[in-house]
């Protein structure tokens, strides 16, 4: 499932320093529940991964050495060492490693490029984690921990529940 338009359309003028602020805030409560989540990735800590979801107008930048994230629009032409393109849902179920990623790829469903060693070493290091976004970040809400949480997952099941991927 593609990330709704009516949705996305706007944050094509949304300014980028809000966006990336929730953005951050998201990916250090990640980090927080998941301190070792960069840990096997050996030499490729120092590299840089993009993400490039073909539904929205942005482009996520991963600097592990850094535990960093940075935000920017499309078209984005960033130094990148590794880079995953794909629909945003599919590319948060490989970052909880709910999908098959090796039959993701061959269907091209995703499309990667770059170093791919290092994108390897980034989704065995992700496979190890045990990432469930709805938990993770319902966790991080405090009070309206229990309504982030199932709002999270229903968003998950109804984005996912037609894949035709192999899922773990």
């Amino acid at each position: 499932m593609e990330f709704p338009r009516p949705l996305a359309a706007p944050l094509a003028v949304v300014p980028i320093p809000l966006i990336e602020a929730a953005v951050k805030l998201m990916f250090k409560s990640l980090l927080k529940r998941h301190p070792a989540l960069f840990d096997r990735l050996g030499e490729h800590k120092s590299k840089r991964y993009v993400f490039r979801p073909v539904d929205l107008p942005l482009v996520f930048v991963v600097e592990p050495s850094h535990a960093a994230v940075s935000v920017m629009r499309k078209p984005s032409d960033c130094a990148a060492d590794a880079v995953v393109e794909g629909p945003l849902f599919l590319l948060l179920a490989l970052l909880e490693g709910r999908c098959d990623a090796d039959a993701l790829f061959f269907s091209r469903a995703l499309t990667v490029g770059g170093d791919i060693e290092a994108m390897l070493a980034l989704r065995n290091a992700l496979d190890g984690c045990e990432i469930d976004l709805p938990r993770d970040l319902g966790a991080s809400a405090g009070p309206l921990s229990p309504l982030v949480g199932r709002t999270a997952a229903a968003i998950r099941r109804r984005a996912l529940a037609g894949e035709k991927a192999t899922w773990n």
